[in-house]
């Protein structure tokens, strides 16, 4: 039999990939030790269980901003995930970094995300800090439960690299900092943690002009571009013309003064003013909270979920839509229901 394809890869990475990228064959490894693979890398083997995992698909039925929006173009947690691995792949391309290993924590970094997005996240936080339930944490952080997703309820085995990118993603309301540029693991990761904000922040602020929830995109913010390509082009190539050769993804001081004006003009206008214009956020929270709470009780977890941290991975992992039919089917009176429409 002769050389492996995968040795071969790793052979050309070596003589491509710039002296700052991850060598695919320079990785720690697993938490489980595997056999490598014949054909590919372990990044893109990592990558490929991602993608075919169920937790990755259930995030096209899953809010990113907007709750079942009228209407087929607004994003969801899947297209979300999609587009940061494209400008976070376009970023690494042109510094010479490890593509696979930026797609694979790209792909990754949103699969613990609640049903109703950032609405259930708050919901389980809440819950959480309220009753102190014991054998579970006091806070739930959707990155945290990726990571459990991949290494125990889907058992992935995921590569460390890939685990390290996946819950160092998240960053909140917080403004982008040159300290988010440093490579706290691997430069592939930083280069994910600043897509992730290039993406949700492009992409929302067109959302949130499809819904009419804000009618124009201020002058301030038109120094970036005049529409939603322009935009991402001007962020991607001022972080690219910035990192090149150099230790970090960073940034110039003004491009990074702008993006962190428009994260804050978003909450102001958009985030915080969602749910006080759409009352349905505070049903979506409910179902979540509710859920939990009953799951909590004896008996009622289906096969393979177990106790209080069974029941909090139980409701997390439901996508929009299956939390509404259970709780429609746990707490809605079947046979009342079925009673009036026989009588209408």
């Amino acid at each position: 039999m002769g050389r492996p394809i995968r040795e071969e890869i790793e052979e050309r990475e070596r003589g491509f990939l710039g002296p700052l990228a991850m060598l695919s064959a320079d990785s720690r490894g697993r938490p489980r030790e595997e056999a490598p693979d014949a054909v590919r890398t372990c990044f893109q083997r990592d990558r490929d269980r991602i993608l075919h995992s169920k937790s990755f698909r259930r995030l096209k039925h899953k809010t990113q901003v907007f709750i079942d929006p009228v209407g087929d173009h607004y994003r969801t947690r899947l297209t979300h995930s999609l587009e940061v691995a494209q400008i976070a792949r376009t970023v690494g391309r042109a510094l010479r970094l490890n593509e696979d290993l930026i797609e694979a924590i790209a792909l990754g970094h949103d699969v613990g995300h609640t049903p109703f997005g950032h609405i259930g996240e708050e919901a389980l936080d809440d819950v959480l800090k309220q009753q102190r339930i014991d054998g579970l944490p006091q806070k739930f952080r959707h990155y945290e439960q990726s990571l459990r997703i991949v290494d125990l309820l889907e058992n992935l085995n995921l590569t460390h690299e890939v685990r390290e990118g996946i819950g160092g993603h998240s960053k909140g309301r917080k403004d982008l900092t040159d300290l988010d540029g440093e490579p706290v693991t691997t430069l592939e990761a930083a280069v994910v943690r600043v897509s992730d904000r290039i993406a949700y922040m492009n992409h929302d602020l067109d959302d949130a002009v499809r819904s009419g929830i804000i009618e124009v995109v201020p002058d301030a913010f038109q120094q970036l571009g005049k529409s939603h390509g322009k935009r991402i082009s001007a962020m991607v190539q001022d972080v690219i013309e910035n990192s090149l050769g150099q230790p970090a993804i960073r940034f110039s001081p003004p491009t990074l003064d702008l993006m962190n004006e428009l994260k804050e003009w978003l909450y102001e206008n958009v985030y915080l003013q969602y749910p006080r214009m759409y009352p349905d956020i505070g049903k979506a929270k409910h179902i979540v909270r509710e859920l939990f709470l009953h799951y909590l009780g004896p008996g009622t977890l289906p096969d393979g979920f177990d106790g209080p941290q069974g029941a909090l991975d139980y409701v997390a992992g439901m996508t929009d839509r299956f939390a509404i039919e259970n709780f429609k089917e746990v707490f809605i009176p079947t046979a009342f229901d079925e009673r009036i429409r026989t009588l209408r």
